[in-house]
């Protein structure tokens, strides 16, 4: 039968997926193009993005995921050398990969669902299985029938006996909360119900469940620079005479007022946003009910969750005082400082390179330029402390287990850190400069999704 376009298009990315995912040092040394819409300048008050409706977001989502099913699955069973993955979530305890492989209509698993990815090799196609009541989206094939083998169990083992896998993937991982999803009792039950010579076969899925995560595809990344960009344009508006009144707005009330904005938009938080306030003669930062006053350092962290990815930013802005036009110099040194910081972490990015060594590297090189620096970075995706390799933690700054694995290439970034810095003009108080920008890895070079801020956002004391 003739390929249709759709195919043929699949094929390809199929194809680009896997070299990626199998030969990463093939790939950083090949020539790629950053994906359109990635901007290494950000806006400073940029316009809020066309939103999608409902169903809009719903048939963006389906897509996606049918494309990264089609893809993603494939490259990474093959890279890990898997034959067979399944997995098990229960009706509102989905489990985190389970949770992504949901379509737009199904928003929970029903009942218990099972689902079988069996890889036949030979150049065939990855079989997509559902062992549960319910279809899902079309996205996977129903393969049980209780009505001839009324054991839900048993269906999935004999499904499984049936391909004699030589190795059966399932999540478990003492590590990563994202690779852990099969629980003690579903673990039983299916042991239970496996011939005993394939018991021996069963082992971690922790690199498929990783690699499924983390892994982003050049769909998602046509579409992430708007998701970035919507972010954005909602710091600017809480950093603004709009929302904030010197001498008036207190740190909570901008943090309510996010989420207020979001309900007004339809978009999600991931996290309660956080505002607070660094100021000339107190110490370290100042939140809750305090209010903000002119000459204040504010400092914002926030994410949105849209068409299932998500962002994570930390902006500064500085409140001016009557007859002000800038910041202190000693304030903006601070934020060139952290840019600076933020320029040697990305030039340590390289495939197969580990998230402690990138943090090693990094730190390294930004004290020898005689900065003070603490480096958090982490993937971002499908969650906004997504799966993969950490760099570091703002608890820690050496070496990690949750930072041994490799940074692989078509992943997205969380690069979150800060510098501390004296500031003359506030008769030498160290201050904090964090900032975190979201960023693209194609597996060579590291690029801003919606740019990144190389200024402090100013906010008049008068209208």
């Amino acid at each position: 039968m003739p390929k249709t376009p759709r195919k043929v298009a699949a094929a390809a990315l199929a194809s680009a997926l896997a070299f990626a995912l199998i030969a990463p040092a093939a790939a950083a040394s090949a020539p790629a193009e950053a994906p359109t819409g990635l901007s290494e300048t950000e806006q400073a008050a940029p316009a809020l993005p066309a939103l999608l409706s409902a169903r809009e977001r719903a048939e963006t989502e389906n897509r996606l995921l049918a494309e990264r099913l089609d893809t993603v699955i494939p490259a990474i069973m093959r890279a890990e050398g898997i034959d067979l993955w399944l997995l098990v979530a229960r009706e509102y305890f989905e489990e985190p990969v389970v949770a992504t492989m949901l379509d737009a209509e199904n928003m929970h698993a029903r009942r218990r669902t099972i689902l079988i990815f069996h890889d036949p090799g030979a150049g065939k196609p990855v079989e997509r299985l559902t062992v549960s009541r319910y279809g899902l989206g079309g996205l996977f094939q129903p393969a049980w029938d209780p009505a001839k083998q009324p054991d839900q169990w048993q269906a999935a083992a004999d499904l499984v006996a049936a391909r004699n896998p030589a190795k059966i993937a399932i999540n478990v991982s003492d590590l990563h909360q994202f690779a852990d999803g099969m629980t003690v009792s579903q673990y039983d039950k299916f042991a239970a119900a496996l011939p005993a010579d394939l018991r021996s076969r069963v082992v971690s899925g922790e690199g498929l469940a990783i690699r499924w995560l983390e892994t982003r595809t050049p769909a998602e990344m046509a579409l992430y620079p708007a998701i970035m960009r919507t972010a954005h344009a909602v710091i600017a508006e809480a950093f603004s005479r709009k929302v904030i009144t010197p001498g008036v707005t207190t740190a909570e009330q901008v943090q309510w007022w996010y989420r207020d904005r979001l309900l007004q938009l339809g978009l999600d938080a991931w996290f309660h946003p956080s505002i607070a306030i660094q100021r000339k003669g107190a110490k370290g930062m100042l939140e809750g009910p305090e209010v903000i006053q002119p000459g204040d350092l504010l400092w914002t962290d926030f994410g949105i969750t849209y068409l299932r990815l998500n962002t994570d930013t930390q902006h500064l802005a500085y409140v001016l005082r009557p007859g002000e036009s800038d910041a202190p110099a000693g304030l903006r040194q601070g934020v060139a400082n952290t840019n600076r910081l933020q320029d040697i972490l990305l030039r340590q990015f390289a495939v197969g390179r580990s998230g402690n060594e990138a943090l090693a590297l990094a730190r390294a090189e930004a004290k020898a330029a005689g900065l003070d620096p603490s480096i958090y970075s982490h993937p971002i995706g499908f969650h906004g402390h997504g799966a993969g390799p950490s760099i570091g933690f703002w608890d820690n700054q050496n070496a990690d287990p949750r930072g041994n694995a490799p940074i692989r290439a078509n992943t997205a970034w969380s690069i979150e850190l800060t510098t501390y810095a004296a500031v003359p003009e506030w008769g030498g108080q160290k201050v904090d400069f964090r900032a975190e920008e979201n960023a693209f890895f194609d597996g060579k070079a590291v690029r801003w999704i919606d740019g990144r801020k190389t200024s402090l956002t100013l906010i008049p004391s008068a209208p």
